[in-house]
């Protein structure tokens, strides 16, 4: 069947899904919904996926939102099709790091780390996109009002220091421990590249964008070596590396940022 994924290259979770579908060599239809103009809010998507969440995983009438079990029903795929032979399931150490790394949130630590008036411009960018497809769709309207108070909801938690300090201490303990996995082993699993690798690199590649490389990542020597690794690899290069390494991440970024300053001053919302 003809498997549709809704993503976006700004999605971390989109990014661990294209990975996997790349690293296992399945053929996808791929859909652009760019969450930063408020894409995701458009109602033909919305009625797919109330959460507004990316990415959304459809393989015929089969929908999936959950980015775990995509990623597994995706190597399910790899081994069973034509050409895939030898392909084994991921091992429970494997789906254990999966879960470890997607306990996670990124969240509160890409905000807080992006300027305010930058984070702010959006913020009511996307706070008029839901007030506009709410009016547009009055039978979506109560769903649209909880996107609109988790919105208001975010931007209060973001004044809390303690939601700060605990995505920050979460995500130092989850590196100290890969750091330390890393000790053992190549890959964060054995000597192998697995499905736990493909949750972990968009972590490293968040924190490479937010420009917190030096102090997360090359301050620990096996993750700066298992950074370098895993960016030679084929996958990265085409869902990571073609949109943010070098240059290309500020041509991604200030692209992003002169779309949603035409959309506003054309009230295109």
């Amino acid at each position: 069947m003809l498997i549709l994924l809704y993503h976006h290259p700004f999605s971390l979770d989109s990014q661990k899904v294209r990975l996997a579908l790349e690293e296992k060599g399945i053929d996808y239809t791929s859909f652009h919904v760019n969450p930063i103009v408020g894409k995701n809010m458009d109602s033909s998507f919305f009625r797919m996926n109330s959460s507004a969440k990316l990415p959304v995983f459809k393989n015929g009438s089969h929908t999936i939102f959950d980015t775990i079990e995509i990623i597994l029903y995706i190597e399910r795929i790899a081994v069973v099709s034509v050409g895939n032979n030898g392909i084994a399931f991921s091992s429970e150490e494997v789906i254990e790091w999966m879960r470890k790394i997607q306990e996670w949130n990124p969240k509160y630590f890409t905000l807080s780390h992006i300027p305010d008036k930058y984070r702010t411009f959006v913020s009511k960018f996307i706070r008029k996109v839901v007030i506009a497809r709410m009016a547009e769709s009055p039978d979506l309207a109560s769903a649209y009002h909880c996107k609109l108070r988790e919105a208001y909801e975010t931007e209060e938690k973001l004044k809390n220091a303690d939601v700060l300090r605990r995505s920050k201490e979460h995500l130092v303990q989850l590196l100290d421990e890969v750091e330390t996995k890393l000790n053992e082993t190549t890959y964060l699993v054995g000597d192998e590249f697995t499905m736990a690798d493909v949750m972990l690199i968009p972590v490293l590649a968040r924190l490479v964008l937010l420009d917190l490389e030096d102090e997360y990542i090359f301050s620990r020597p096996n993750i700066a070596g298992y950074w370098g690794l895993v960016q030679q690899r084929p996958s990265y290069k085409k869902v990571i590396g073609k949109y943010f390494n070098g240059w290309r991440k500020r041509k991604t970024l200030v692209k992003a940022w002169c779309i949603l300053h035409i959309r506003n001053l054309l009230k295109r919302y």
